[in-house]
């Protein structure tokens, strides 16, 4: 079984690779969620994503600001 570690950064990856298939920034990402009612700054995000430590609603969130209607969970 993964390393805590490695789990924080299997979560903060998926963000960080549907934002890349999406060709967003952090700051789209911002705008979005605001969309959404969920008030997060650039640098927040950045270094939520970089601890790869945050909450289930949050990586939801995300999902949900990009468009994502799907998560694939093997490489």
């Amino acid at each position: 079984m993964p390393e805590r570690d490695e789990w924080h950064q299997k979560v903060s990856g998926i963000i960080k690779a549907e934002l890349k298939r999406r060709n967003m920034t952090y700051k789209q990402l911002v705008d979005r969620l605001v969309e959404l009612g969920v008030h997060e700054s650039e640098r927040n995000i950045a270094n939520k994503l970089s601890r790869g430590g945050f909450t289930a609603v949050f990586f939801v969130q995300c999902l949900v600001a990009m468009g994502v209607s799907t998560v694939r969970l093997d490489d």
